[in-house]
């Protein structure tokens, strides 16, 4: 039975906030049923109603197997609805909303709730495998003695820690780190500091500007703590940001030679994303005028060395499957991992050889309302942002389609077309 295209009928998500700030007392599971929650309260919408909960996380919590069902349990979901956990590193929060429009191609389900959540805050801390190896000796020793001979064959290295954060953010097949293909990018595309700085600029001052209909996407989180705090607001845009402090900043990932730094980079946050969608079909039986619906996506492997030009590919891809290009969006969204990774896109993009396929892209409708530079990326959770901002910004806009985008670590680009129904 043919159903249409998948439709998004609302969306909501917390504030994105700095690693360690405001956020650094909720733990993923938190952050997403705070998004859930709030998702079904605005919508109304009966929670067993629901065919299915999927949602996109990169580092998913040891403590929570199957985070997705235990944000769907803990937020009202009756135990009857499934839920499952995607994983595509960047593009995690997309991959939710992807994998639900091929369940409903496939007939698996007309409703679902999808999205996105990261506690970057909450990575841990690792042992080392010989560490590990001591533990367990320890743990298995029987007489006193035993215990005393693991016990000393301790040494201090053993307690120093591995951030799986830092371990998540290098590619094991390149051998670099995402900020170390951003400097491959920015050597060959001949990128230059200045250029990646007025990008940083440009997203602090979009995201600043656009802050009152940001603030329209975004549920309160309350955090008990001894007290109750109340979190509204992104706390990554800074009205004051300005060249002079991002030229001052130092280079991260090449300090002889590399232009990219903290400040021309993604920021590492906290947050959580939660869309509703469900069959254009459901959603006119039920009454409730959607936001937008899916045209068409495509997810696209490259070279891991290259992974920020995954955009450019899977805009490619995404162009032959519907026929669309870039003219044809009045919004553009390329996640902001890096200034310097945005910018090859545009300049591969520019090539004879996209172009003719792809057409122009303009800067002028890419990220108006300031990327991951200004707002965050929690990594789970970014894809689903894309999608919510660019649908808010279509009406706000009276725009037709957008065209979401990002690059993928490990070498992979996803993008989707939406579109607002006439």
């Amino acid at each position: 039975m043919k159903h249409g295209h998948l439709v998004i009928v609302d969306g909501i998500r917390t504030p994105f906030c700095r690693l360690g700030t405001d956020l650094r007392d909720a733990d993923a599971v938190e952050l997403g049923r705070v998004a859930v929650s709030a998702l079904l309260t605005r919508t109304g919408v009966d929670p067993a109603s629901i065919d299915e909960v999927l949602f996109g996380c990169v580092g998913q919590p040891a403590e929570a197997a199957n985070l997705a069902r235990i944000i769907a349990l803990r937020a009202g979901i009756p135990d009857s609805v499934p839920a499952i956990t995607v994983q595509r590193n960047c593009a995690s929060g997309l991959e939710a909303l992807t994998l639900a429009a091929d369940k409903l191609a496939a007939g698996q389900g007309e409703s679902f709730i999808v999205g996105g959540v990261e506690s970057m805050s909450r990575l841990p801390l690792q042992f080392r495998p010989a560490a590990a190896d001591k533990f367990a000796r320890l743990h298995r020793a029987k007489s006193l003695l035993q215990k005393l001979r693991a016990a000393l064959s301790f040494r201090p290295a053993d307690f120093r820690p591995l951030p799986a954060l830092q371990l998540g953010l290098r590619d094991p097949v390149s051998g670099l780190n995402m900020g170390q293909t951003a400097e491959l990018l920015a050597r060959e595309f001949h990128i230059s500091r200045d250029e990646q700085d007025d990008w940083a600029l440009q997203s602090h001052q979009r995201a600043v500007a656009a802050q009152a209909r940001l603030q329209e996407e975004i549920a309160p989180v309350y955090l008990r703590n001894g007290k109750i705090t109340v979190i509204e607001r992104d706390n990554g845009p800074r009205a004051a940001q300005s060249a002079k402090a991002l030229a001052a900043l130092p280079t991260v990932f090449d300090t002889q030679h590399g232009s990219v730094t903290a400040g021309n980079s993604s920021q590492l946050t906290d947050g959580a994303v939660a869309l509703l969608v469900m069959s254009e079909r459901r959603a006119e039986a039920l009454g409730r005028p959607p936001l937008g619906r899916l045209l068409g996506y495509a997810h696209v492997g490259c070279d891991p060395k290259r992974m920020g030009l995954g955009p450019v590919h899977a805009m490619l891809r995404a162009a032959e499957i519907t026929g669309l290009t870039a003219a044809r969006a009045d919004i553009i969204e390329i996640n902001e991992a890096f200034a310097a990774q945005v910018l090859a896109v545009l300049r591969r993009a520019a090539q004879s050889d996209c172009a003719r396929v792809l057409g122009a892209l303009r800067s002028d409708n890419i990220n108006v309302s300031g990327g991951a530079i200004a707002l965050g990326h929690p990594l789970g959770a970014t894809g689903a942002r894309l999608v919510l901002t660019a649908l808010r910004e279509l009406h706000h806009r009276n725009g037709r389609r957008a065209l979401v985008s990002l690059c993928v670590g490990g070498g992979q680009g996803s993008a989707a077309w939406l579109e607002i129904l006439p």
